[in-house]
C-alpha cells in the first residue's frame, strides 16, 4: 500500500516537473481516492503536492508540514457561513480580480466551485446591489436558498418581479423577469451572467434575445460585470463582452473516468437495457441517467420498473403515496421513485423538481435521476455515476459542449474524488468551443439608435429608426417614447409587437372583445384567447383547441385538486405530464404575449377603455393566489399552501400580502405550529421542514 501511494506521488511529481500540472492534478486525485476508499490518512509528502496542483481546499492541516498548513490558512476567506473555507488556487485568483474591480468572463470546469467566489466577494465586498442572472427558475431558487442563509440579515433577496427593493439587494433573476428592474434601480455594484454562453443563438435560441437584452440594458446600470460559463474554448470579439477580459480555466477538482460501452453495443438495444441495469445495481450510490429526449424518460422508467424491485424505504414510499394522492394515481413517477428512481425536467412543478433533488441528496432517498438537459441548467448537482444513454438533446444531436457539461455532473469534491461516466450511446466529435456572440435582430426595436450607438452597426441603427418611427405613428410619439423607457413589452420579438399594433389601427373591431377575459363566466373567454394564440400559431405545444379548453379548465386550479383538474381534461387527452407542460405555456408563454396585447390594445383601442391586466394576472399565476404561485418557487407546493389557507393561518385571499411578508409570516408562525394546527401527511412535514430550511437566516 505504501509503495503504491509512493509511486502514485513519483507520477505527480515527475508531470509537475515536465510542466504538466493538469495531468499532475489529474493523477493526484485519483491517488487521493485511493487514500479516501482505503481511509489511510494524507503524508506530508501528499499535503504538499497537493498544495503544488493548487487543491488547497483537500489539504489536511494535523498532517502537513507548516509551510501547507499556512496555505492553507492563508488561503481561507468568509463566504458567510459559520467558518471560514479555504479556496482553491483559482477561485482565489477570480476573487482578487473580482476585488480588483475587474470586468471577467470566465470559462470553468462544472466541479470548478464557482458558487464561493461569489458569496466570498458580496461578504468581503459587501456591496449595495448585486444582480444575479441565472438561466432558470429552478437555479433561482437553488442560488435563493444558498444566499438566503448567508446574506438575509444584511440583504433583501429578490426573486420576483413584485416586490419593492431596499437598501441592499441581491437579485436573482431569469433573464425574463431581470428587465422588470430596470426602471426600480439606478446602480448594481455587479452584474453577475450565469451559464452566459445562453446569449449565443446557438446554444439557447429562444432565450438568447432576452439575455442579449438584459446584459444592453441592465449592463449599462452595473459598475462591474462577472459572467460565467464552463467548456468555452475562447469568446469572439463582441459588443457584449467588450472590455471584459475572458479567462479560460483547465481546473478540475475531480478526476472523470469515461467508460465508452456504445463501441460494445452497437443497435442492440437490448444489450444496451442489460448494460443500464447492471451499472445502477453494481454498486449503492448515486446516478444521473441523461435521457436525451421526453420519450426516453418514458422508455428508461419503463425499464426501471420492470427490471428493480421495490426498495421499501419508508420516505420514497411516503413520496410514492404523496404522488398519487396530490397528482395522479396513473403516473410511472409514483413507481419509479418506490424503485429508488427519480425524474428531472423542465416541465414539472418546480417544488416537484426541487423536492427530488433533495431526496437524490437523502442517504437512504433516491438513487437514481432520469433526466433531460434541465439537469445541468436547472441545478447544481452531481453524482458518482453520469449515464448517456442517448446522444441527443430534444430533436437535435448533442453538441460536444453540452456533452462535456452533462459528464462534468461526475464526482464531487470531498465525496466522489473520481466521477465514473458510462457513454452508452456515440458522443459528439471533440472539438473546441468558440463562443460567438451575434446580434439578434428580434430586439432591435427595444433599443435606442443614440444611447446604444456603440454597439450598433450602420444598419442596424436604420432599421431602429425606421422602427421607431412606425412605432411613433402607430401609438403616438410620446406613448411610444414611454413604453420603451419603461421596457413594458414582455416579447423579446420586436416585430410582432409592431405587427400587434398594425392589425389594432387597422382591425379595431377584431379586438374588441377582449374585456370578456376579465369575465368569470369562462365560455365568454373563447374567441379572445383564440385571437390571442393566434398571433403566434404552433407555438403552445398541442391543438389550438385543446390549448383553449385547458386554459378555461386551469381558471380552477385553486378550487380543485390536480387529479380532479386531469378528470375534467380527459376528454381532451390531456394526461399528467401534459398538464405540467401546458400550465408552464399558460404561465409563462401565454401570460406574456397577453401582457404584450393589453400594453398595446390601452393605447391603441382607447374609445372602448379595455383593461385585462386580472387575466393577466391571473394566467402569470396558473390561476393561483399570486403569492401560491411564489412559493412553489420556494419549494412549497399549492396543496400543502391550501392546507394552510384552509386553517385559517395565512389568508392567500389578502391583496396585501406578498412574498416577503409571507415568508416573515410563516417564520413568526414556525413550522412547529403549523404542523400541530394544519391537517399534514408525513410526507407534507418532511417537505414543510425543507421549505423551512430555505428560508432560514444563519
Amino acid at each position: 500500500m505504501e509503495d503504491k501511494i509512493f509511486e502514485g506521488c513519483q507520477i505527480v511529481n515527475d508531470l509537475l516537473i515536465s510542466d504538466k500540472e493538469n495531468d499532475a492534478r489529474q493523477e493526484l486525485i485519483k491517488l487521493l481516492d485511493y487514500h479516501f476508499v482505503n481511509n489511510i490518512e494524507y503524508t506530508p509528502l501528499v499535503n504538499h503536492l497537493i498544495r503544488e496542483t493548487g487543491l488547497f481546499p483537500y489539504l489536511d492541516p494535523d498532517t502537513s508540514n507548516w509551510e501547507e498548513r499556512f496555505v492553507y490558512s492563508a488561503f481561507k476567506v468568509d463566504v458567510g457561513e459559520d467558518n471560514p473555507l479555504t479556496l482553491h488556487r483559482e477561485q482565489s485568483f477570480l476573487l482578487k480580480k473580482l476585488l480588483e474591480g475587474k470586468n471577467i468572463a470566465v470559462s470553468a470546469p462544472t466541479s470548478f466551485g464557482k458558487s464561493f467566489v461569489i458569496d466570498a466577494y458580496i461578504k468581503i465586498k459587501r456591496p449595495s446591489n448585486v444582480l444575479i442572472i441565472v438561466p432558470t427558475i429552478a437555479l433561482t431558487d437553488e442560488t435563493r436558498r444558498r444566499l438566503y442563509k448567508k446574506f438575509a440579515s444584511e440583504y433583501k433577496i429578490i426573486t420576483t418581479t413584485e416586490v419593492e427593493p431596499a437598501e441592499k439587494n441581491i437579485f436573482i433573476f431569469p433573464q425574463e423577469r431581470a428587465i422588470n428592474y430596470l426602471n426600480k434601480i439606478d446602480h448594481f455594484d455587479i452584474m453577475i451572467i450565469d451559464e452566459f454562453y445562453k446569449a449565443s443563438k446557438n446554444f439557447d435560441k429562444e432565450r438568447s434575445p432576452s439575455l442579449i437584452k438584459a446584459i444592453i440594458k441592465l449592463g449599462d446600470k452595473a459598475s462591474q460585470r462577472y459572467f460565467l460559463a464552463p467548456n468555452i474554448s475562447s469568446l469572439e470579439e463582441n459588443p457584449f463582452t467588450k472590455e471584459m477580459e475572458f479567462i479560460k480555466l483547465d481546473f478540475n477538482t475531480v478526476f472523470l473516468e469515461v467508460n465508452e460501452l456504445y463501441q460494445n453495443i452497437g443497435r442492440d438495444e437490448q444489450k444496451k437495457t442489460q448494460l443500464l441495469i447492471d451499472i445502477l445495481k453494481s454498486k449503492d450510490t448515486k446516478s444521473l441517467i441523461y435521457a436525451g429526449t421526453y420519450s426516453n424518460i418514458d422508455t428508461l422508467s419503463n425499464i426501471v420498473n420492470t427490471h428493480f424491485e421495490e426498495k421499501n424505504v419508508e420516505l420514497l414510499t411516503n413520496f410514492a403515496n404523496w404522488l398519487t394522492k396530490n397528482y395522479s394515481y396513473n403516473w410511472s413517477l409514483t413507481n419509479t421513485v418506490k424503485r429508488g428512481t427519480g425524474v428531472h425536467n423542465g416541465r414539472l412543478h418546480r417544488s416537484l423538481s426541487q423536492i427530488q433533488v433533495k431526496l437524490f441528496e437523502e442517504k437512504n432517498g433516491l438513487n437514481n435521476i432520469i433526466s433531460t438537459s434541465s439537469i445541468i441548467e436547472g441545478v447544481n448537482t452531481s453524482a458518482e455515476n453520469v449515464i448517456l444513454w442517448m446522444n441527443k438533446n430534444g430533436r437535435s444531436g448533442l453538441n460536444d459542449f453540452t456533452y462535456r457539461n452533462i459528464i462534468g455532473r461526475g464526482g464531487r469534491m470531498f465525496k466522489h474524488f473520481i466521477g465514473k461516466i458510462f457513454i452508452l450511446d456515440k458522443p459528439p466529435t471533440s472539438e473546441q468551443t468558440l463562443l460567438s456572440l451575434p446580434f439578434p435582430e428580434e430586439i432591435l426595436g427595444d433599443l435606442d439608435s443614440v444611447k446604444n450607438s456603440d454597439i450598433l452597426t450602420k444598419e442596424q441603427v436604420a432599421k431602429i429608426q425606421y422602427y421607431q418611427e412606425e412605432m411613433s405613428g402607430l401609438l403616438g410619439i410620446d406613448v411610444y417614447k414611454r413604453l420603451k423607457e419603461e421596457s413594458v413589452f414582455q416579447s423579446s420579438d420586436s416585430e410582432l409587437v409592431k405587427e400587434i399594433a398594425i392589425d389594432m389601427s387597422t382591425n379595431p373591431h377584431n379586438w374588441y372583445g377582449l374585456s370578456y377575459l376579465n369575465s368569470a363566466k369562462r365560455d365568454n373567454w373563447d374567441s379572445s384567447i383564440y385571437r390571442i394564440i393566434n398571433l403566434k400559431p404552433g407555438h403552445w405545444e398541442t391543438k389550438s383547441s385543446t390549448f383553449v379548453a385547458f386554459i378555461k379548465i386551469l381558471s380552477n386550479n385553486w378550487f380543485k385538486s390536480i387529479p380532479e383538474l386531469l378528470k375534467m381534461l380527459e376528454p381532451y387527452d390531456v394526461g399528467i405530464d401534459d398538464f405540467f407542460k401546458l400550465e408552464r405555456n399558460v404561465s409563462f408563454k401565454f401570460s406574456s404575449l397577453v401582457k404584450d396585447v393589453n400594453t398595446l390594445q390601452k393605447e391603441i383601442l382607447k374609445d372602448k377603455n379595455y383593461d385585462i391586466s386580472r387575466f393577466v394576472s391571473w394566467t402569470s399565476h396558473a390561476f393561483l393566489p399570486s403569492v401560491v404561485f411564489q412559493l412553489e418557487e420556494y419549494g412549497l407546493p399549492r396543496m400543502i399552501s391550501k392546507k394552510i389557507h384552509n386553517s385559517k393561518l395565512i389568508d392567500f385571499y389578502d391583496s396585501n400580502l406578498t412574498i416577503h411578508k409571507t415568508i416573515e409570516i410563516l417564520n413568526e408562525i414556525g413550522i412547529n405550529t403549523i404542523c400541530k394546527t394544519v391537517k399534514l401527511d408525513e410526507f407534507d412535514i418532511y417537505i414543510l421542514e425543507y421549505f423551512y430550511d430555505g428560508i432560514k437566516i444563519m
